[in-house]
């Protein structure tokens, strides 16, 4: 048991490359089909568009909210215990969080209706992994300083323990309807594959060493915590056994969950599109309202109860350099022996990180006929309505809004977006959020006939020293999209 608990805590933490997830650049940028995944209801003007087979949408992001590796790695004299003190130790909070967030889009496809043309229908399958660990201040300072000296009688918060994560494989099939010349709506529908989740979002307790009587000190803890895993387990089994086929088994696992072999789940998302004028245009959406029953390969492991003991007495950080000391592994044993605590496999419903995306934008420039005119769809037939205006500029701000398992994390982002006909569009952003105040983003979209390409970059003053960096973000991807006959 023990060393299940020991392999998911590397597991956890040795894949966290550090990530968020919002797409600013992105969000309603139109003249790119995977704009649709972020609002479904963003403004189409193609005919139809395929994605090029994994490579159509491919999204990696980096962010910490506390200490960068330059802060700690850095060669500037000052001794690492030094930085670890002063720099993570003494700076950071129980809210600042290490998080991975990546996408790859497996397949995407849209098309217009033929006997509905306002009608834009996009089905495809993608997956994403979604890891966040939150800085556990009470317990990296029982770690470092222990729990003698100054600490006698403080009480360390075990609730400061909250991580989530889960690795899932999503098909989804999503509707973008013109409903006025002035509003556009879209919902999108996913069934969720899961390949592995875990959670531990709902700790409390306390672990305190105060003056004792029949001994020197007490040392007590009183905890309600619980680890939730599912599809974790059969993993660590293959690569416990370690025969020769565990590349070959670890695949096949993979392989069936990712094709509906797992724990599923429902969730839909849900945007609109709505011009105020001509020139003034607002947009919203809610993405992944949505859960996973966790029901197959379930293991979880709780500590909930109190105890206490006298029987030995810690001094620490001095005992540590004693390497024939055993109290720590002493103090363990007696609180593991008096401590309620096992596993259980009871089935649990995990629920989808919701998003949520608003914005506001002004067009401007010489109007003239929209370069989309030439496709034959319904959405751009002549009829009245800002739709047959093109303008070559645009500016606004957004809104991005994310639920994590310490409250809502947002970012306001301001842009402006250029377009050079159907040839080429650039997209600039300045985003102010917890990980960055300074993070500047540019975006290019080149329409090379049929075939459209995208690259978007945030956080760009920050690749001159990425280890200093507290964002870094990075999308790109290849599609084919016929506008008329092409």
């Amino acid at each position: 048991m023990r060393g299940r608990f020991y392999f998911l805590y590397l597991f956890l933490f040795g894949s966290s490359v550090l990530c968020a997830q919002n797409k600013e650049l992105l969000y309603d940028f139109y003249e790119i089909p995977q704009s649709l995944m972020i609002n479904p209801g963003v403004k189409t003007s193609e005919k139809w568009h395929v994605g090029i087979p994994v490579i159509s949408g491919l999204s990696v992001q980096g962010a910490t909210s506390g200490v960068t590796v330059n802060d700690l790695f850095a060669n500037d004299g000052i001794d690492f215990t030094t930085k670890v003190q002063e720099r993570v130790l003494d700076a950071m909070t129980r809210k600042d969080d290490f998080s991975t967030t990546s996408q790859i889009e497996g397949i995407t496809v849209g098309f217009r209706g033929k006997n509905r043309p306002d009608d834009y229908y996009s089905f495809g399958m993608y997956g994403e992994t979604d890891i966040i660990v939150y800085w556990p201040r009470d317990l990296a300072l029982l770690a470092f300083e222990g729990n003698g000296g100054s600490n006698i009688g403080r009480s360390f918060d075990l609730g400061d323990l909250n991580l989530r994560g889960e690795m899932i494989n999503v098909f989804h099939f999503g509707i973008n309807r013109k409903m006025t010349e002035s509003l556009t709506v879209g919902a999108r529908a996913k069934l969720y594959s899961s390949i592995f989740q875990f959670q531990s979002i709902k700790n409390s307790g306390s672990f305190r060493t105060t003056v004792g009587q029949d001994n020197i000190y007490v040392t007590s803890i009183a905890a309600d915590m619980q680890l939730q895993t599912a599809g974790v387990k059969g993993f660590y089994d293959i690569v416990e056994e370690d025969t020769g086929t565990t590349k070959k088994d670890v695949t096949s696992l993979f392989t069936n969950r990712v094709l509906l072999g797992g724990n599923l789940g429902l969730g839909f998302d849900a945007g609109f599109s709505y011009q105020l004028t001509p020139q003034t245009t607002i947009t919203g959406s809610i993405l992944d309202v949505g859960f996973i029953y966790n029901s197959k390969d379930v293991w979880n492991y709780n500590l909930n109860g109190s105890a206490a003991t006298e029987g030995i007495s810690v001094y620490l950080p001095e005992d540590i350099d004693n390497l024939n000391n055993d109290l720590w592994q002493e103090l363990i044993d007696d609180i593991d022996a008096a401590l309620p605590h096992g596993e259980n496999q009871q089935s649990y419903i995990s629920f989808r990180p919701v998003k949520a995306y608003g914005s506001i934008r002004y067009d401007f420039g010489e109007a003239g006929g929209n370069p989309f005119n030439n496709c034959g769809c319904g959405v751009n037939e002549q009829g009245g309505g800002g739709n047959r205006d093109y303008y070559p500029n645009s500016v606004g701000g957004q809104l991005f809004m994310m639920k994590r398992p310490r409250g809502v994390q947002a970012a306001l982002t301001g842009f402006y977006q250029k377009r050079f006909g159907r040839v080429l569009a650039l997209k600039t952003t300045y985003t102010i959020d917890k990980y960055s105040l300074t993070n500047m983003g540019l975006g290019l979209n080149l329409q090379a006939g049929p075939v459209n390409f995208y690259i978007l970059g945030d956080n760009l003053l920050g690749y001159s020293n990425i280890a200093d960096s507290h964002y870094a973000s990075l999308q790109f991807g290849i599609n084919i999209i016929s506008w008329n006959d092409n």
